[in-house]
């Protein structure tokens, strides 16, 4: 008897590990039963709309994951400026805006065209003078050198973006006073 229970359970014992081992390999495989996934225009999705051509991608083994990208904030759509209210400025205080921002580009530009004066008089023509450690250690010389080449050109695009700028400017209106 002792026998025959101890046969039962263990029967009962690996009916148990059996399923449990059964369900443990089974189910990951049918968890992974791959869906279908569709392309639509720039979207991947596994519910295509009827109404888009959807394409059914194949042999993809893996997730597809889609990053969704940053929106750009303003009018949206074709038609510009739909939907978005737009305030008429009056043409005097247009003016005023056009002549702050033109005293704006000028003391940036008189700005500018001073640290250029001052960058190609330590330039010197290309030799800029030695310091008293740049004697000793040449490579620091040819360092400042460099960097004084580089932040030339650098003033220099900043000058003629500056004109640039002003140029685009409407010519400032002379109101009915004579100078």
């Amino acid at each position: 008897m002792t026998c025959f229970l101890f046969s039962r359970r263990w029967s009962h014992a690996m009916r148990d590990v059996t399923l449990i081992s059964l369900c443990w390999f089974v189910v990951p495989v049918w968890a992974n039963d791959p869906q279908h996934i569709y392309r639509c225009g720039n979207t991947y999705t596994n519910q295509p709309d009827p109404k888009q051509s959807c394409t059914l991608l194949r042999n993809t083994g893996q997730r597809v994951i889609v990053i969704e990208g940053t929106r750009t904030q303003g009018p949206q759509g074709g038609a510009p400026n739909a939907g978005v209210l737009t305030a008429k400025v009056d043409s005097t205080d247009q003016r005023q805006r056009d002549t702050q921002a033109q005293t704006v580009l000028q003391a940036e530009l008189q700005r500018a065209q001073k640290q250029h004066a001052e960058l190609l008089r330590e330039w010197n023509r290309g030799e800029p003078e030695r310091r008293d450690h740049e004697l000793r250690e040449p490579q620091k010389y040819q360092d400042r050198v460099a960097q004084l080449r580089g932040a030339i050109q650098r003033v220099e695009a900043d000058v003629a973006g500056l004109q640039r700028e002003l140029s685009r400017l409407p010519a400032p209106v002379q109101t009915g006073a004579k100078p």
